[in-house]
């Protein structure tokens, strides 16, 4: 028999404090979402000021980064270098702003922030994700 790691409350917690604190440091307004292995949402956090449309995005993001097992950039790379047909994936979106947590060697998760740039998505992302070590 196997065992996995898993993201529990305690987890998720932390990387959303974590992660609005980048936030907030640079007042930038945007969403935080926090999904399970599976893409499955576990937490989602919405700062003072950001758009509706950045919770649906930002989970989607998320989803993107834990299904694929990767920061969800690399998809929107493909796209940007060519692969338009990508595009046409039902599950998967191609926006940076996503990165996946890794524990053991293990894609337990990912969380994924809408809001600001992409570039600036990705580093609340990385802040909340490295609260874990």
């Amino acid at each position: 028999m196997q065992s996995k790691f898993i993201l529990g409350h305690a987890e998720v917690t932390r990387i959303l404090a974590a992660a609005r604190a980048e936030a907030q440091q640079h007042d930038w307004a945007v969403t935080i979402a926090v999904v399970d292995d599976g893409g499955h949402l576990l937490a989602l956090e919405r700062l003072d000021g950001a758009a509706a449309s950045t919770a649906y995005i930002a989970t989607e993001k998320a989803r993107t980064s834990a299904l694929g097992r990767n920061e969800s950039s690399k998809y929107e790379k493909m796209v940007n270098e060519g692969r338009a047909s990508f595009l046409s994936n039902p599950v998967l979106t191609c926006l940076e702003g996503a990165v996946p947590v890794i524990v053991g060697g293990q894609v337990i998760g990912a969380v994924g922030v809408s809001g600001v740039a992409s570039q600036d998505d990705v580093k609340v992302a990385r802040a909340g994700v490295a609260i874990l070590g």
